[in-house]
């Protein structure tokens, strides 16, 4: 599969006792230290820690450094590191990364000339592609991402009601509640999604092209205002600002949506009180499903000018396609891509939880889910939407008005500005 071959020197000693010339000559292990780094909560590092120190009992020759915070915190340091070429030999990276620092393919080290230590036939072309720039296989993803809608059936059902299929079956089931719960709840970067693939079903268009440019209109831009008005107006979901992730375990809300990686996150704690559920589909006007978006859900990349690329390698390979990190990691970062870590979650019926079935239904639509702009999820985007939603709302401004300024943000965005 892989050439893996710790690293050896030869250390001669010399020794001199009684006029003697003695010559004894060791072989002893030369270590390499190399560097690594990730993001996530406390169970994520308590997982990777243990996980890295069996990397080092497993390859001995190689030491690791490991750098690992919260989200925030990283990506701020990952924007100066890799402007000073201080980054980590081995680093976890978010999908759209690929586009701000590696625009040419340049950016990241080609990990196509590290196939001796690096197994890629455990991945599809598709899979692969997602790593790509620009012609240059820059990263590996871990796994596949998606927004789900994660259903309380056990509500549902109490209200006569079948799981929603269809943005009519939301505002349906609406009526039905009554404002005693809500069919869906959405915080703000769901909401984004949700809205874009209304308004995308709705007029047949892509709201952006793969490189950033936007293409709907102001026009277009004020009917996604519209709708999400009519949304909070009519109780099919509460307001972005009063979305309250305790309130889905609770019961309130009868649905959320959030990424697939999220499924356990997120609904535990109901089925710990009691809840069934289930996942629903990918929500459409009349069974098209358009603009409705696929992306990794993160990925592993090694530095550019690394000055151990086969070590680098070997951790990097050790990261996704191993057993033992995919006996520690499990699916805390979603369902793997690799097939062998994948087939070995499968023999130890580790994939027969919510996150499983959320991963089946993607995996049965993938060939008509669209993959992501990387440019889709910046946050001038869908937080400057979500302020406007909330100024037309509340009455301070008109869907028209708060259209025109997110046409000129959007549009100053896609220029660069």
């Amino acid at each position: 599969m892989r050439k893996i071959i710790p690293a050896l020197a030869s250390l001669t000693i010399l020794l001199s006792s009684c006029g003697s010339n003695n010559t004894l000559s060791l072989s002893v292990p030369q270590t390499t230290d190399i560097s690594f780094s990730w993001w996530g909560n406390d169970s994520r590092h308590d997982y990777t820690l243990p996980a890295i120190k069996e990397f080092e009992n497993q390859f001995s020759s190689i030491k690791v450094k490991c750098h690992y915070s919260e989200w925030s915190g990283y990506q701020k340091r990952n924007n100066v590191q890799m402007i000073s070429n201080t980054e980590s030999d081995v680093m976890q990276i978010n999908y759209a990364w690929l586009n701000q620092y590696s625009p040419d393919g340049q950016g990241y080290y080609d990990l196509s000339t590290l196939e001796d230590y690096i197994d890629f036939s455990v991945y599809s072309e598709e899979d692969l592609s997602y790593g790509m720039q620009n012609g240059v296989l820059n990263a590996i993803p871990i796994a596949l991402n998606t927004m789900t809608l994660y259903v309380n059936k056990t509500v549902y059902s109490e209200y006569g009601l079948d799981i929603p299929k269809t943005f009519d079956d939301l505002f349906n089931a609406a009526k039905v509640m009554n404002g005693e719960h809500y069919p869906l709840a959405l915080s703000q970067k769901p909401a984004w999604f949700l809205i874009v693939s209304y308004a995308g079903q709705k007029t047949g268009k892509d709201f952006m092209d793969n490189d950033g440019k936007i293409n709907f209109t102001q026009k277009e831009i004020k009917m996604m205002l519209d709708f999400y008005c009519e949304l909070v107006n009519k109780k099919v979901i509460p307001t972005i600002d009063d979305y309250d992730k305790r309130e889905f375990a609770s019961g309130k809300y009868a649905s959320t949506m959030v990424w697939l990686s999220d499924a356990n996150n997120y609904c535990s704690q109901a089925e710990k009180n009691g809840f069934e559920m289930v996942i629903g589909n990918y929500i459409t006007l009349d069974g098209k499903l358009d603009n409705w978006y696929v992306k990794p859900a993160t990925l592993y990349a090694i530095k550019k000018n690394t000055a151990h690329p086969e070590e680098a390698a070997t951790l990097l390979n050790y990261l996704v396609n191993s057993p033992d990190m995919a006996d520690y990691q499990k699916t805390e970062k979603g369902i793997p891509l690799s097939k062998s870590a994948r087939e070995f979650l499968m023999n130890n019926h580790e994939l027969n939880d919510i996150q499983s079935d959320a991963f089946s239904l993607m995996s049965e639509y993938l060939s008509i889910l669209e993959p992501i702009s990387p440019f889709f999820e910046t946050e001038v985007l869908y937080k400057s939407f979500s302020d406007s939603c909330t100024e037309v709302l509340f009455g301070k401004s008109t869907s028209e008005e708060q259209a025109e300024i997110l046409y000129d943000i959007f549009r100053n965005y896609q220029n660069g500005e």
